[in-house]
C-alpha cells in the first residue's frame, strides 16, 4: 500500500465488533506513544489487512470505541466500530490480531452509529479475592452505593461525577463478585467502589465513612479511597438497544480457546506458588 490514506471503496460500510482481551500485557485500551495498547493492536491489524493506512490516517474512517479501559483491565465486550469492506469479519481481524485480543461478533450499523455515545449501558465485574470478608457488610455497602450520587470522592475526574449506578455483590467461593452497571463511568470509579466495598466488608470502613464519601465535602490524602488493583476488573457488557450482534462461530471458538489456555496456565502458576508457600510454611519438601 502507498503511504497515502486508503480511499473508501464501494462496498465499505460501518460495522461494529465485539472485542475480548486480556488486559495484563497492555498499558490500557487507548493508544499511547511507545507502549503497547489494545487499540494499537487493532489499528495494526487493520493496517495489515489494508482497511486503512496508519501512515496516512489518524484512525480508521468512522472509528470509535465503547470505552477506555485502564492498564491491566480486561474485556469481554469492548466494542469498536469503523468503516470497512464486507469481508472484514471477526475471523479476518483475528488473523492479524495478537492472541490476547480476539474479535468474536459483529454487526452492521448505521453510518451515524457512534460506539461511545450510542451505548446506553455499561457493565463491569470486579472479582475481589475475599475468603474472609463479611458478605452482609459487603451487600450493605453495595446497596448504599447504588443510586444517583455525586461520586467526586471516588474518581480522578472533576466533571461528570454525578452518576446513577447499580452495584451488587455475589459470593462465588473465595471470591466476591462486584457487578457495577451505569450508562457511563468517570475514571477509576469502579475500582474505587471495589475498594470501598472491601473496606466495609473487612470492617476497616464504617457505613458512616461511606456516607461521608458520598457527601459534598472533598476527601483526599489519608481520608481518600485508593483504586483497587486493575487486573480483577472486566468490562463485561456494553448495550446498544437497536443493534443485533451476530456471533462468528469460528472467531468465537478461537477466542474461547485462547482464554481456556490462559486459564489453564494461570492454574498451573497458582499451583506452583501454592507448593512454594507450603514448603516455606512447613519447612520441608512438598
Amino acid at each position: 500500500m502507498s503511504s497515502d490514506a486508503r480511499k473508501p471503496v464501494a462496498d465499505d460500510r460501518k460495522r461494529a465488533f465485539r472485542i475480548a482481551y486480556d488486559g495484563r500485557p497492555f498499558h490500557g485500551f487507548q493508544r499511547q506513544p511507545s507502549v503497547p495498547t489494545v487499540e494499537d493492536s487493532i489499528f495494526d491489524a487493520l493496517d495489515s489487512l489494508g482497511v486503512f493506512d496508519r501512515e496516512g490516517r489518524h484512525r480508521p474512517r468512522g472509528y470509535a470505541a465503547a470505552g477506555r479501559t485502564d492498564a491491566g483491565v480486561s474485556a469481554l465486550a469492548q466494542t469498536v466500530a469503523f468503516e470497512c469492506p464486507e469481508w472484514c469479519t471477526p475471523r479476518a481481524l483475528n488473523a492479524e490480531l495478537p492472541p490476547t485480543v480476539r474479535a468474536w461478533a459483529a454487526a452492521e450499523v448505521p453510518a451515524d452509529f457512534h460506539a461511545t455515545h450510542d451505548a446506553t449501558r455499561r457493565e463491569y465485574v470486579y472479582d475481589l479475592y475475599a475468603p474472609a470478608l463479611d458478605d452482609e457488610r459487603a451487600a450493605a455497602a453495595a446497596e448504599a452505593l447504588t443510586g444517583d450520587h455525586d461520586f467526586h470522592n471516588l474518581t480522578l475526574d472533576d466533571r461528570g461525577t454525578v452518576r446513577d449506578v447499580s452495584v451488587s455483590v455475589r459470593r462465588d467461593g473465595d471470591f466476591l463478585s462486584i457487578r457495577v452497571v451505569a450508562g457511563g463511568f468517570p475514571r477509576e470509579l469502579v475500582r474505587r467502589l471495589a475498594s470501598v466495598i472491601r473496606g466495609v466488608a473487612a470492617d476497616e470502613l464504617s457505613m458512616a465513612d461511606l456516607e461521608r464519601l458520598l457527601g459534598s465535602d472533598p476527601l483526599d490524602g489519608p481520608d481518600g479511597i485508593p483504586s483497587a488493583a486493575p487486573e480483577p476488573l472486566l468490562l463485561a457488557a456494553v448495550s446498544y438497544p437497536e443493534i443485533d450482534f451476530e456471533r462468528d462461530p469460528r472467531a468465537a471458538e478461537s477466542a474461547a480457546s485462547v482464554f481456556r489456555s490462559r486459564h489453564r496456565d494461570a492454574l498451573v502458576h497458582a499451583r506452583v506458588a501454592e507448593r512454594v508457600v507450603e514448603g516455606i510454611v512447613h519447612g520441608e519438601s512438598v
